[in-house]
C-alpha cells in the first residue's frame, strides 16, 4: 500500500545548520494498517509525514503509494489521496468560511470526477448535515456559522470530518489530540477510530502517549536519529507494556528515552 524505500533528507546541507532528518528509512504498511509512532523531538516523525505528504522531495529513496511513484509528485496533487491532520486545531480550516463552505471544499477537492470549482447540490449538503450529526457536537445546525467561532475540539472534529469524509488512501495523525484538552481530546480520538475502521482507511499516527500508541492501531514504531529503531505488532505488541517499551528503546540506541514529555504522559 505505502512504499517508502531507503528515503533520506538533509536540510541546510554543507552549512554550519546541516540537519540529516531522515536517514535510509524504509517502511511498508499494508491496506488497513494502523500505525502508531512515537519518539524523541528532532527524531523525525513529522519529517517522515512531510517526505509522505510532499511537503519537500526527498533527496534519496522513493516513496509509493497505492502502486504508484509518487516520489516527485506535487504536494496538492498528493493531498487528493492523503488526508492529514496536524497538532494545531487552526490548521487546515478556513476560519472566515462556514462550515459549509469548509466541507464543501474538501469534498470537490477530494472526489473524484468533480472540477474543482463545482457546484454544491441540495443532495450534498444533506450529506453534510448527516456527517456532521455523526460527530455529536450541533454542528449539522451551525453549518452558517464561520468555523473560527468553534472550539478547539470542534474545529478539530470537523477537520478530520473534512480529511475524510471522502476516505483518502491514507491518513496521517500528526499529534492532532495534544492541544486539546483531555475530553475534547478523547473525543476526537474516539471519533478517528471509529471513521478508520468504518472506512478501513490506513492511517499512521504520531503521538507522545506511549500507552495510547499501544492501545491504538494494530502496529508501533519508534523513531530516533531519523530512522526507525522499532517496529512491534502482533503478539509481541499485546504482550508490550510502556516499560518494556522504554527498555526496548534502550537496547535499540544505546541509551535513555529522556524526553519528558513522553514520560510524564502515560
Amino acid at each position: 500500500m505505502l512504499w517508502l524505500d531507503q528515503i533520506s533528507k538533509t536540510f541546510n546541507p554543507g552549512t554550519v545548520n546541516e540537519k540529516k532528518a531522515l536517514t535510509g528509512l524504509s517502511l511498508h504498511l499494508e491496506p488497513g494498517d494502523f500505525v502508531t509512532i512515537v519518539g524523541s523531538n528532532g527524531a523525525g516523525k513529522s519529517t517522515l509525514f512531510n517526505a509522505v505528504a510532499g511537503s519537500f522531495y526527498v533527496d534519496e529513496g522513493s516513496v509509493r503509494l497505492d502502486g504508484r511513484d509518487i516520489t516527485f509528485m506535487q504536494e496538492y496533487k498528493r493531498s487528493r489521496m492523503i488526508g492529514r491532520l496536524f497538532q494545531d486545531p487552526l490548521k487546515g480550516t478556513a476560519p472566515h468560511m462556514t462550515i459549509e463552505e469548509n466541507l464543501s471544499l474538501a469534498y470537490l477537492r477530494s472526489s473524484r470526477g468533480r472540477a474543482p470549482f463545482s457546484r454544491i447540490s441540495r443532495k450534498d449538503r444533506e450529506f453534510f448535515r448527516e456527517k456532521l450529526a455523526l460527530l455529536d457536537m450541533g454542528l449539522e445546525d451551525r453549518m452558517s456559522q464561520p468555523v473560527g467561532l468553534l472550539s478547539g475540539g470542534q474545529r478539530q472534529a470537523l477537520t478530520l470530518l473534512m480529511a475524510t469524509i471522502v476516505p483518502p488512501k491514507l491518513l496521517l495523525l500528526d499529534e492532532h489530540t495534544a492541544a486539546l484538552d483531555p475530553a475534547a481530546a478523547e473525543k476526537v480520538l474516539e471519533l478517528t477510530r471509529g471513521i478508520v475502521e468504518e472506512h478501513g482507511i490506513t492511517c499512521m499516527m504520531i503521538t507522545h502517549n506511549m500507552s495510547q500508541a499501544l492501545s491504538l492501531g494494530n502496529r508501533t514504531l519508534m523513531m530516533e536519529g531519523g530512522s526507525i529503531v522499532l517496529d512491534i505488532s502482533g503478539k509481541e505488541r499485546e504482550e508490550m507494556t510502556v516499560e518494556k517499551l522504554v527498555a526496548r528503546f534502550k537496547a535499540g540506541t544505546g541509551r535513555d528515552l529522556d524526553n519528558d514529555r513522553i514520560l510524564l504522559s502515560q
